[in-house]
């Protein structure tokens, strides 16, 4: 991967826990980072006399300056010398992000923690990105435990493996274990699509991480909500190319999206984007 990593940046304290999570997976990835702040309003809502390209004038002009200027330092303070662009693009935050994404090598939003009573719409912008962006998905949120595992979550056709490339990665460059909660087919005992093969060879490319693979029990909403409480960060695979309707998530990733409370990584196999 050679693209950037690309961050969206509303100047929310969310998003600039973001910026900082970005700028270090940009470093460790040797690539650039892309602060991006996405400016939406309607035409109806623009004043008598103001220009329709600056609703806001110079207000807007000084707010969003702001909050790009706060964007980089935080970056700078997180990954030293690494090489960081602003840009500033007119439309909806999904909709700016999710076309931007499609030349990033990560794509990374911030996030309100899990919540019983938040529902399907907590963190809407970060779920619906998920499903439609075109690149990996970082998204920031909850209390990582700094000394936790990397958890990878399922076991999901290209899907999966395309997630388990990731996890192992992260975990090499954390330098902490791999947990993996996998899906098991309840006729056979065994795991479904191959994926033992897949653990495999990633672990003799990276035989410096120690995997651990805990049979899930008890429901896959547990064991995902027990594992993030004690992990640094949750991985998924989303299945499907992306459509009108978005990627399908799996029930590991929807459990992981609605409940883990550590940020979560949502990766798409390579070519299941258009």
């Amino acid at each position: 991967m050679s693209g950037p990593v690309l961050v969206g940046v509303d100047g929310s304290a969310t998003s600039m826990a973001a910026v900082e999570a970005a700028a270090r997976e940009a470093d460790r990835l040797g690539v650039e980072l892309q602060l991006t702040h996405a400016f939406d309003w309607s035409a109806t809502r623009v004043p008598p006399g103001v220009a329709p390209w600056d609703p806001g004038g110079a207000r807007v002009h000084d707010v969003t300056n702001s909050a790009l200027t706060e964007a980089e330092r935080r970056a700078r303070s997180a990954a030293p010398g690494l090489s960081v662009t602003r840009t500033v693009l007119m439309g909806e935050p999904v909709a700016v992000l999710e076309t931007e994404s499609r030349r990033a090598s990560l794509t990374v939003v911030g996030s309100r923690p899990p919540s019983r009573s938040a529902g399907r719409r907590r963190g809407s912008l970060a779920v619906r990105l998920a499903a439609h962006g075109r690149s990996p998905v970082l998204i920031v949120r909850g209390r990582p435990d700094p000394a936790g595992p990397v958890v990878l979550v399922g076991d999901h056709g290209r899907a999966g493996r395309a997630a388990a490339e990731f996890a192992f990665a992260e975990a090499s460059a954390r330098g902490t274990d791999l947990v993996v909660l996998k899906g098991w087919d309840t006729r056979t005992g065994k795991s479904r699509n191959g994926f033992a093969d897949t653990l495999s060879a990633l672990r003799k490319s990276y035989p410096d991480i120690v995997v651990r693979r805990p049979r899930v029990r008890g429901g896959v909403r547990r064991a995902v909500v027990e594992a993030g409480a004690r992990a640094q960060l949750v991985v998924v695979g989303m299945n499907g190319r992306v459509g009108r309707t978005g990627a399908s998530p799996t029930r590991f990733s929807r459990a992981a999206l609605r409940h883990a409370d550590c940020p979560v990584a949502v990766i798409r196999a390579q070519g299941e984007a258009p």
